[in-house]
């Protein structure tokens, strides 16, 4: 896909046929993920679909219990509609990059697992190095589709500050942040993540390049209809915007 100009195109990138075929696992996601695209008005839109996992220490359980592994396989049902190339790239972080990898429909089953045995030490919580990461990759990679990067996290950064910048700085490029959190709805950790939902336009930022929900202490129990809801709404209302200020050509 990347480097070609296909925006808007009619139907999904990958075929309900072709994911039946390499990723049988992920079928009834990919079914859920078209519903909820179609109904945000979203069928047939191309983007470019990322991944950011928070690897801080207080992330283990989640790692263990199979939650990130679920939203894994989440974001692949539904990078398979607006991707043709069936991978999505992942970053993880946590006081820096501690990896970076590819999951794809050919081999998404227990890869987290596979991955994240070969990391190092689980630090402390900067978003901001990875929303840089994900910037240089995105410009690097010649995609002129705009990208949606789902980003979990189970608290609020260690630098607020920079976290704060880099959103406002990627405003100007064709990327949207839809930030997903894990853990106590009620955690004064998650205040941080609402502000940055809620940034000035056009005073900080020229338009709104940022979501946020919360999936709870156990987010393989939100629906996935439910979550690929949560994980789209947003989009539309940035992709107009941005094609509006000439962000998303």
């Amino acid at each position: 896909m990347h480097g070609v100009n296909t925006t808007v195109a009619t139907g999904p990138a990958i075929s309900l046929t072709k994911v039946q075929e390499t990723a049988p696992g992920l079928v009834s996601l990919y079914k859920s993920a078209g519903v909820s695209l179609e109904k945000h008005g979203l069928g047939g839109r191309r983007a470019a679909v990322y991944l950011v996992l928070d690897y801080s220490g207080s992330m283990r359980d989640y790692y263990k219990d199979g939650s990130v592994q679920a939203l894994a396989d989440r974001v692949l049902g539904l990078s398979a509609h607006l991707d043709d190339d069936g991978r999505v790239p992942v970053v993880f972080f946590s006081t820096d990059i501690d990896g970076y990898a590819e999951i794809a429909l050919s081999r998404h089953h227990g890869m987290i697992d596979k991955i994240v045995a070969n990391l190092g030490h689980m630090g402390r919580t900067n978003y901001h190095v990875a929303m840089d990461a994900v910037i240089d990759h995105y410009q690097e990679s010649g995609s002129t589709d705009p990208a949606l990067v789902v980003f979990q996290t189970d608290g609020g950064p260690t630098s607020k500050l920079a976290a704060e910048r880099f959103v406002c700085k990627a405003a100007r490029l064709p990327l949207f942040w839809q930030f997903i959190g894990f853990g106590d709805t009620r955690s004064t950790q998650f205040d941080f993540l609402r502000k940055l939902d809620e940034l000035a336009v056009p005073a900080k930022r020229p338009v709104d390049n940022a979501g946020y929900f919360h999936a709870g202490l156990d987010p393989r129990k939100v629906p996935d209809a439910e979550l690929y809801d949560r994980l789209v709404g947003e989009f539309p209302h940035w992709l107009a915007a941005a094609e509006a200020q000439g962000i998303v050509r």
